[in-house]
């Protein structure tokens, strides 16, 4: 018997083995790979919609991801679509440069607006910014009160505060109210911690009776009472103090301020609070 041959046969077929088992592993990692679980579905984008539980808590969405339904300017019948843009599933407020050059005209800029008014709710909402960015959410807004008092397009109304508040445009050169989350003009919010530029960051809005509360990313900022010494005085000390019957509470409007900068919101919804 020729052992040498035998040897060498042995030898190849052991490798030919070796080989399919090999080509088999690979084959079979690759499929794992490139299969799901049949359980595991495709994963939907969450934003601008209501799980079960907020539907069965009262939740209402303000802003569908899709459209400007239940939207219009302040002291219009429709939106600007020039300065207000639905965008990636966003309400985008559009930087008054990028504006100038879209419509080489004179910027006749207005805030975004409810068309419904609200009395007792909570608000809920997330934005973002860019840096140097100012933007802010007006509650409590009276169109009558704005058209008559303020600017043709402009609210006026109870401010929450969004900025960049680091930036060296902003730092130390405004009023403790005046950075975000405050109440602008008013209360200062305390134990801030907005996320880095770019961002969202989770707010929400209590109005509930003669309270109020700002909430940043989980944290109770500031609160207030309508119609005490301490709310009276901080309001005769502001800007506000020559607008009849601004600080008085009533059902109003919610308005995303249009400022010249960049600003992204989405996740916008509303529970109305029963009193």
């Amino acid at each position: 018997m020729d052992y040498k041959k035998l040897t060498f046969k042995i030898y190849i077929m052991n490798y030919k083995k070796s080989f399919i088992i090999l080509i088999s592993f690979i084959m079979l990692i690759s499929w794992g790979c490139n299969t799901k679980p049949s359980s595991n579905k495709e994963v939907l984008n969450e934003n601008n919609q209501l799980t079960q539980v907020e539907k069965e808590q009262g939740w209402e969405l303000l802003f569908d991801g899709k459209t400007f339904n239940n939207w219009r300017g302040l002291g219009r019948e429709t939106v600007q679509t020039d300065h207000w843009k639905v965008e990636n599933g966003t309400i985008r407020k559009v930087n008054n440069e990028e504006v100038l050059k879209a419509t080489e005209e004179k910027i006749d800029g207005g805030d975004l607006m409810t068309i419904e008014t609200f009395d007792n709710f909570e608000l809920s909402f997330e934005w973002k910014i860019k840096k140097d960015g100012n933007s802010g959410i007006k509650y409590n807004v009276s169109e009558e009160i704005s058209t008559t008092y303020g600017g043709k397009h402009s609210a006026l109304g109870f401010e929450y505060q969004i900025l960049d508040d680091d930036s060296e445009k902003y730092k130390d050169k405004l009023k403790p109210s005046q950075y975000t989350a405050g109440l602008y003009e008013m209360y200062k919010a305390k134990n801030v911690l907005v996320k880095p530029l770019g961002e969202f960051n989770k707010s929400r809005i209590l109005l509930d009776g003669n309270h109020g509360e700002h909430w940043l990313n989980g944290v109770k900022v500031l609160e207030y009472e309508f119609a005490t010494a301490d709310f009276d005085s901080l309001f005769q000390l502001s800007k506000y103090n020559k607008y009849p019957d601004f600080e008085k509470k009533r059902s109003g409007h919610i308005v995303i301020t249009n400022h010249s900068d960049d600003s992204w919101y989405r996740n916008i919804k509303i529970r109305r609070l029963s009193k």
